[in-house]
């Protein structure tokens, strides 16, 4: 079925690679609108009437918008089948949600914008927070990959997982955490850049990158 698709996002944040790197692996065709976290633009009326939560990725879909990068992840995998981004087995399934969740909800919250500026106003505070906390999360996604990964984080088969794991390292790079414990997570993030579809949809491929 064939819907029509905008997506809002912004070009760094990791929310939006993972919708943006799910539609381009699918081959579905989407619009695109750059909202700019740095300048507010997720806080105006104008975007908070489409997505009252004020966070990126919305994806407007036939005219209705909605919100939540795994939420959408979860949508695309029902509307577009082809070229599967969940095992078929239900467990197997579970195990790919528990990564994923494991990664959105116990590393990344502590690093985005909101929390940061809340946390401290210095820049260099702000680093060290990010990267103390991803640190520690990373130790915990490393120990469960051990027991998932082969080629990407569940097996031999690009999964959510995998578009939820590549943006956070991205951010983990950013806040110069160091890498060198995690081998797992550092082999399967370095072969899943090398996929066409991850590289149409990082950051700096995107409008307004900078």
């Amino acid at each position: 079925m064939k819907h029509d698709l905008t997506l809002y996002h912004y070009w760094r944040s990791s929310c939006s690679w993972r919708v943006r790197w799910s539609l381009h692996h699918k081959g579905i065709h989407f619009s695109d609108v750059p909202v700019n976290l740095l300048q507010g633009e997720q806080s105006s009326p104008e975007y908070l009437r489409k997505n009252p939560g004020g966070y990126v990725p919305a994806i407007e879909i036939d005219g209705r918008i909605f919100g939540e990068s795994l939420a959408i992840l979860e949508w695309l995998e029902e509307e577009y089948p082809e070229k599967p981004l969940l095992p078929k087995n239900p467990l197997d399934r579970l195990r790919v949600r528990q990564i994923c969740q494991l990664i959105v909800s116990g590393i990344q919250p502590v690093q985005n914008l909101a929390v940061l500026k809340r946390y401290s106003s210095d820049p260099n505070a702000q680093a060290a927070w990010a990267k103390e906390w991803i640190s520690a999360g990373l130790i915990k996604l490393e120990t469960l990959l051990q027991t998932t990964a082969k080629t990407y984080c569940f097996g031999d088969s690009l999964s959510i997982a995998d578009l939820c794991l590549v943006p956070q390292i991205y951010n983990a790079k950013r806040f110069n955490a160091d890498l060198t414990s995690f081998p797992v997570i550092s082999r399967v993030n370095e072969t899943c850049l090398k996929l066409p579809a991850c590289e149409a949809a990082a950051p700096h491929n995107q409008k307004g990158a900078s």
